[in-house]
This record gives structure tokens, C-alpha cells and sequence, in this order.
């Protein structure tokens, strides 16, 4: 993370004005009853779509998939579609044909990469399935979750989405905000932002994060509500390497605010740093925000969210090859977009979910529309926009399942500057020996101190 100290746009008292005071309703027990019988068990629509291109859910794996062979943690997920050809390819010169499944975002890559931007459209597969652990924990939450007075924290939620049955755009992303996890998650990343020269700016970051909100060693009515705690070790550009972050948080923003440590190498010591949020910058050259990690995180006290409804949209679905060690970052990184052969496209139904600025608050984006998986409940694609109402970015979250973690988790994580043409690749692990293993195990809330964080710098 930079070294600067974030800066608040507005005071405290502007922020706790601006803040909701909201209350729903619980969902009935006819509707939780639904979970896992009319509704997959994650709550989404099991048939699949008019035109068949939607396929219905079968849910039929929670672990590797029969014929397969998987080395293990930190290893690359085997694909079980990789025999597959594309159903067709959306282009710039065809896509007129696709546009009410097109988000904003992809209109606008087309429209600024035509010659170069193509879709590849597979067939749809729902397959996968939670570990019983989240579908078990995800009932409960129905019947337990609530969103607390000033809508930044949720209590009743324990190791799966707060809300399977959102009725509103504030308990929908609080759903993207608690999402299963790994409950460990350790390994390194690469980052690259691609310009349009073709010069690329490299970072790379070692991570080691604590979930006890998805730990099956902790019980539920034990759990006090920890969200995750991260150690971030720089390790590219050479100028920050050396350099970590200590992150403490918890799923209630309001009451709990996020606390963050640094070490620096050069004064070997360890300081408290202010809240690093919002649109505080990160990545190489501060390409993309603190909230808009894995298209979103963090409180969501910045935004007024409208739940618009489900739609049907290509996604970057079942992205078991993108990480593949053969496919090398030369042949990834294109210029003004990864290379579209890599990108496995599908289509598939997802919660569209806008936010607007509230209004005497500051950030860089004035309004976000996020498109949101049905499925998993994880974001897919986002388009954000300026002050002035024009689009400004777009972000692409690819994801496939887990095997070590037995639930969908990010793998590249794409943001689009279309003003300037660049964008940025995040959580690259292809030419990673070290790559990201889930759910190993070997921690607890106690090793992520500033005590540690010294050990380690030192």
C-alpha cells in the first residue's frame, strides 16, 4: 500500500448524518424451507434460461470432479471443461445482436477496442456447489442476519452469505461482503498495469490472511464477528519491497473500524496508520481503489444501493484455465485487455445492484452499477462513473471453484481505464511459484498483532 496517509472527504459528523437508519424484514420459514429444494441451496433460480443458453443448476460437485487429479493446495485447479470450443465469439462488428446481455462496461471495451476485443462465448455450466459447512451456515443466516442501525455492520452471519433472500441493494452488498472465503489464504501475486505503449508496471505482493469468518474450527455462537486479518508483504516495485501491512477488520464498520499497522524497512518500525479506504489508491501507480478490491469491499456507508432486479449477462465464469504456469504473461498481458483467448465467457443470470454517492460525500466514483452472480453471490463485472454521470472504469472479476476451499473463489481480477486505455491485471499467479493455497489451516486472530508485524519486519 502507499505510504501516504489516507485523507477523509468529509468529517465524521457529515458522514454519521448521511448514514441510514434501516430495519427489514426476516425471510419466513417458507422461504428458507426453499433453500435446497425449490431454490439451489445459495438461493438462486434452479431452472436455467427461455432460449436454453442459461443451463439449469445440478450442483452435482463439491469436490474435484470424477476423472480429474488435483496436486493439492496451491496447485492449478484441473479444468473439467477444458475440451470445450466456443459457441460463438461477440465482436465489435456483431455485438448489436448481444446487447441486452451486455453490461455498459463491455459496450464501451468494443466500442474503444474494436479491432482487438472479442468475447468468447462457452457453453453455461452450474455444476458446483458450497461445502455443506456454507449451505448449512447459510440457512442460519436467513433466520439470524441483520443489518445494524446505521447499515455498516451485520450481525446473525457466520461463515456464508448475510442474505439469501435480499430484498433491498443495502443487504446485497453486504452479501458481496461476506461471500465465502478461503478462512486461510496464503501465497504470493503478481500485478501488472498494461498501458497503451505496452510498458507494463509490475508489483507483487505476498499475502497471509485470517478469516475466522468462514473457520469451521470456530463455533458459530463463538465468533465475534472478525471479518479477516491480513499481513501484505511488498515484494515488486523494488522501491517498496520490504514493506508490510497488518489489516484488522470486522463485519461492523460502524462500531469497529478497520485497523492498519506498516512496517517500513528504512525506520524499522512499526506505526498505527489511519482508515485506508474508500478511494484511497493501491496497485501500481494507484490504478484501482481500496473498495473496489474484487470489485467490491469494504463498508458501505459511501453509497445509496438500489436493488434493480436479475438479469442475464456474460460473465468470466468457470475460469479454471486463466492461471494456468503454461499460459506465460506475454501471452496473457495484450495491449488494453488480457488476451481475449485466455477469458472463458458464459452466460448467466446475476443481481444487477447501482450505487449513487450520497450526497457531501467525496470519491472518485460518483456511481458504480455491479453486476453480481446469482449462483455464488460473488460480483462479476462492475462499471463506475464519474462526477460528471460519464463512464469511467470498468472492472471484470474472473472466478472458478475451489477445490481446496470447496467454494468459487477470484482468479484474475481486471480493471479497465477507459479514458486512458490502460488497465490493470491483479492476482496473477501463472509465473508464481508461491502460488495462493485455501483453507490449509495454521492460524488464528492472535498471530496478526503489531507484535508479529514487527517480528516479520524485522
Amino acid at each position: 500500500m502507499d505510504r501516504r496517509s489516507f485523507v477523509k472527504g468529509v468529517g465524521g459528523a457529515a458522514l454519521l448524518a448521511a448514514m441510514p437508519r434501516v430495519a427489514f424484514a426476516k425471510p419466513t420459514p417458507q422461504e428458507i424451507a426453499s433453500l435446497g429444494t425449490s431454490l439451489t441451496p445459495m438461493g438462486s433460480v434452479k431452472e436455467g434460461s427461455a432460449d436454453g443458453m442459461i443451463t439449469p443448476w445440478t450442483g452435482k460437485w463439491n469436490d474435484v470432479p470424477t476423472g480429474l487429479s488435483w496436486g493439492g493446495f496451491g496447485k492449478p485447479q484441473p479444468d473439467p471443461y477444458a475440451a470445450e470450443q466456443p459457441l460463438f465469439t461477440i465482436t465489435a462488428q456483431n455485438m448489436q445482436q448481444y446487447a441486452d446481455r451486455l453490461t455498459d462496461g463491455q459496450k464501451a471495451m468494443f466500442a474503444r477496442n474494436g479491432g482487438t476485443f472479442r468475447m468468447n462465448v462457452y457453453p453455461c455450466h452450474r455444476d458446483f456447489r458450497p461445502s455443506d459447512f456454507v449451505l448449512s451456515n447459510l440457512k442460519l443466516n436467513a433466520a439470524e442476519a441483520a443489518v445494524t442501525p446505521d447499515g455498516e455492520g451485520v450481525t446473525g452471519v457466520f461463515a456464508a452469505p448475510a442474505f439469501p433472500f435480499a430484498k433491498t441493494g443495502l443487504e446485497m452488498i453486504w452479501n458481496a461482503i461476506t461471500v465465502p472465503r478461503g478462512f486461510t489464504q496464503r501465497g504470493i501475486m503478481d500485478e501488472a498495469v498494461v498501458y497503451p505503449d505496452g510498458n507494463i508496471a509490475w508489483g507483487a505482493q505476498k499475502w497471509d490472511i485470517y478469516a475466522a469468518s468462514y473457520d469451521p474450527s470456530i463455533a458459530r455462537g463463538e465468533f465475534d464477528g472478525a471479518s479477516a486479518f491480513v499481513f501484505r508483504s511488498t515484494l515488486k516495485p523494488a522501491r517498496n519491497q520490504g514493506e508490510i501491512t497488518l489489516v484488522r477488520e470486522w463485519w461492523d464498520y460502524g462500531n469497529r473500524p478497520s485497523q492498519a499497522w506498516q512496517y517500513i524497512p528504512g525506520t524499522r518500525r512499526v506505526k498505527q496508520v489511519p482508515e485506508i479506504a474508500g478511494d484511497y489508491p493501491l496497485g501500481p501507480g494507484g490504478f484501482h481503489t481500496v473498495d473496489d478490491t474484487n470489485l467490491w469491499t469494504q463498508s458501505p456507508k459511501r453509497y445509496d444501493w438500489e436493488l434493480v432486479g436479475r438479469k442475464e449477462i456474460f460473465i468470466p465464469y468457470n475460469n479454471f484455465g486463466i492461471d494456468d504456469p503454461a499460459i506465460k504473461y506475454k501471452d496473457m498481458l495484450a495491449t488494453s485487455h488480457l488476451n481475449p483467448d485466455v477469458v472463458r465467457w458464459e452466460l448467466h443470470r446475476v443481481w444487477v445492484l447501482k450505487a449513487k454517492l450520497k450526497a457531501g460525500l467525496r470519491h472518485v466514483y460518483a456511481a458504480r452499477t455491479i453486476y453480481i452472480d446469482e449462483d455464488s453471490l460473488n460480483p462479476m463485472l462492475a462499471d463506475m462513473y464519474d462526477a460528471r454521470g460519464e463512464l469511467y472504469r470498468m472492472a471484470m472479476m474472473t472466478t472458478s471453484y475451489d477445490y481446496g476451499s470447496r467454494m468459487t473463489q477470484a482468479r484474475v481480477v481486471v480493471y479497465h481505464d477507459l479514458i486512458s486505455g490502460a488497465y490493470m491485471a491483479d492476482r496473477l499467479s501463472n509465473e508464481v511459484n508461491d502460488r495462493m493455497a485455501y483453507n490449509e489451516g495454521g492460524r488464528k486472530g492472535d498471530d496478526y498483532t503489531p507484535q508479529e508485524l514487527k517480528r516479520r519486519g524485522v
